[in-house]
């Protein structure tokens, strides 16, 4: 059977936290003047239509049996009145809360977004990005409604509960006790019910972000899916995983809707033994029961149980909304570990000597990346940094740029702690082009000028230029007006990693970093760039990552890193003078090509 890591359910254990609930009304809280608006308006317009039964009774019992018509039409002109100002406080209830809810979501949406872009690298490398998604698009607006109409309903629910009571107790006390007998019944079917229903929604909650997560996965693989026929094995998962949702939403709604069919059964039960006790109480004249009386009661235990259901719906909604909340709220309090220090300053504009001391690194807890790693780095050189897959070379210049924080030592640049300065003062300063050569949606002038958007237009066709990328990109329709799609799926992966080396070098930076910036290049075309490269690093201390190792004799030392730290440095005939880990890897790969040019 197709399995993949979304089959596997994350373990929820944490209890009901009324706290994030305080939490959340932090966002409420700049609007609760517009908020107290609203419930004025929705409060003054409940207690008005409170009085309608009243009216009803006194028409039944007095104004009919006497014929006075003039209270009937002054009672029924009031009634009017009362009517159409409950429908202008609807009208701008709906206005302010609806107004209220975007402002909120938004605000909580901006806020899970700029954490999001603070968050480290390791972040990300430990979580599916849908699942992420899912809690910045479908959570937060799943709160909308509970932020706005929500509260308001709830208040003037309850008020209005006191409100019929009042006029109940008021109307025929012994009438109301009977009434009242019903809410012990409901309380144990809420006690019953909490517990399982939220749990119900912390599975379906989960369920969605896997479902969510393998969809944004399988998008974003489609193109190795349909190179390996796995369609219908793909296929297999997301029926099961859209299955297993299913399953939680319907389980998850079955709770939700135990509570009205008990609220309606308790409610027809109550009100149909007020009926059979109060026809009894007016044929027998007792406890002064009159048929205006038993039709006005009868028209306020209907209302009296409308403001419980709705409570019951609105407890419903909140717990659903914890169980989104908890997702939430983990995403925004998950800790910056790479972040200014307090008394961080700015950084000085470099030079380019870059010095790491005893440089301790593991990504995971036991398992060391790099050991004690020791090398300076000087004003204008050229390091190359080679060795196998998983030596830890993008690791030694990922530190360089600070996207992770060192277990232990120190890395210096022009004597200054890189630990003790601002982040976005540190990489201003640097030119960074990543294995991965992501691309925008957007023309290519944005994509190259991403980087430094003072840019001229004459200052990104420079650039360009230098980096072999100019010709490729005017022979295309718009030139570097062209649309490309997200990731540049328009583009070869050469084309995108020529314009990636393009957005690195626009900022003119002091120290430049290129992780494997060529090992999707022709050869052809690496020639070209290799010229560009040779006037632009010129000044400029630089770190290149290369599998390729023509790419780098050049270089002004060359570091071969393997089991935690830097085995051999030198330049390219002394490594290979050595006859060490570097000759080996460089006679590997000139045989390769011999034997490969043989073939040809």
């Amino acid at each position: 059977m197709a399995r993949n890591k979304y089959d596997i359910d994350e373990v929820m254990e944490s209890k009901f936290d009324v706290h994030q609930l305080v939490r959340i009304m932090q966002y409420v809280k700049p609007y609760r003047g517009q908020l107290a608006i609203a419930l004025f308006l929705m409060l003054s317009s409940s207690a008005l239509t409170m009085l309608f039964p009243m009216f009803i009774s006194e028409i039944m019992d007095s104004y009919i049996p006497s014929g006075n018509i003039r209270a009937i039409v002054i009672i029924t002109v009031i009634s009017m009145v009362i009517v159409l100002y409950s429908c202008v406080c609807i009208r701008f209830k709906i206005r302010i809360t609806s107004r209220i809810g975007q402002a909120i979501v938004h605000q909580l949406r901006s806020d899970i977004f700029c954490h999001l872009q603070e968050l480290p690298f390791s972040y990300y490398d430990d979580r599916p990005h849908g699942k992420i998604q899912v809690r910045v698009v479908n959570y937060v607006n799943s709160l909308s409604d509970l932020l706005s109409n929500g509260i308001i309903n709830t208040i003037t629910d309850m008020c209005n509960l006191i409100f019929i009571m009042i006029f109940m107790f008021a109307l025929h006390v012994r009438l109301t006790l009977i009434c009242l007998c019903g809410l012990p019944v409901l309380i144990c079917v809420i006690v019953f019910v909490k517990r399982r229903q939220r749990r119900a929604w912390q599975i379906q909650s989960n369920k969605q972000s896997n479902l969510t997560a393998y969809i944004a996965e399988s998008i974003n693989g489609i193109r190795v899916t349909q190179s390996f026929v796995r369609e219908k094995e793909n296929t297999s998962i997301f029926n099961r995983l859209s299955d297993s949702y299913r399953s939680a939403w319907m389980k998850a709604v079955k709770y939700n809707f135990i509570m009205w069919p008990c609220i309606d059964g308790i409610s027809t039960v109550t009100t149909a033994f007020i009926y059979v006790i109060g026809i009894g109480w007016i044929s027998g004249e007792l406890y002064g029961v009159t048929i205006g009386i038993l039709i006005a009661f009868t028209s306020y235990i209907s209302r009296f149980w409308e403001p419980i259901n709705t409570l019951a719906s609105f407890y419903n909604s909140l717990l659903t909304a914890i169980a989104y909340l908890e997702r939430i709220f983990e995403t925004i309090d998950e800790p910056v570990n790479v972040k200014d220090a307090p008394d961080a300053f700015e950084m000085p504009k470099i030079s380019g000597r870059v010095e790491f001391k005893d440089v301790c690194f593991s990504y995971e807890d036991g398992v060391q990346v790099l050991n004690k790693v020791n090398f300076t780095a000087n004003i204008g050189d050229t390091y190359a940094i080679v060795g196998p897959t998983g030596a830890g070379k993008s690791t030694i210049v990922n530190l360089i740029s600070r996207f992770y924080n060192v277990d232990s030592g120190k890395i210096f640049i022009d004597g200054t702690d890189i630990s003790k300065v601002t982040l976005k003062s540190l990489r201003k300063q640097m030119g960074i082009m990543m294995q991965d050569s992501f691309i925008f949606s957007g023309t290519i002038m944005d994509n190259i000028r991403y980087g430094n958007l003072k840019a001229t237009d004459e200052e990104v066709i420079a650039a360009a230029k230098t980096v072999c990328a100019h010709d490729f990109i005017m022979e295309m329709e718009n030139g570097y007006q062209t649309q490309v799609n997200e990731r540049g799926s328009r583009l070869s992966a050469g084309q995108r990693q020529l314009i990636s080396f393009a957005r690195a070098l626009l900022e003119n930076p002091a120290i430049l970093i290129l992780d494997e910036a060529t090992s999707s290049i022709d050869t052809e075309t690496e020639i070209l760039l290799q010229k560009g490269l040779n006037r632009l690093l010129e000044g400029r201390t630089s770190f290149i990552i290369a599998h390729r190792l023509s790419t780098i004799k050049n270089a002004d030392c060359i570091m071969y890193v393997d089991k935690g730290n830097i085995l051999e440095k030198g330049t390219h005939d002394e490594l290979l003078a050595l006859k060490g880990e570097y000759y080996k890897l460089f006679m590997s790969q000139y045989d390769f090509l011999l034997e490969k040019n043989n073939r040809d």
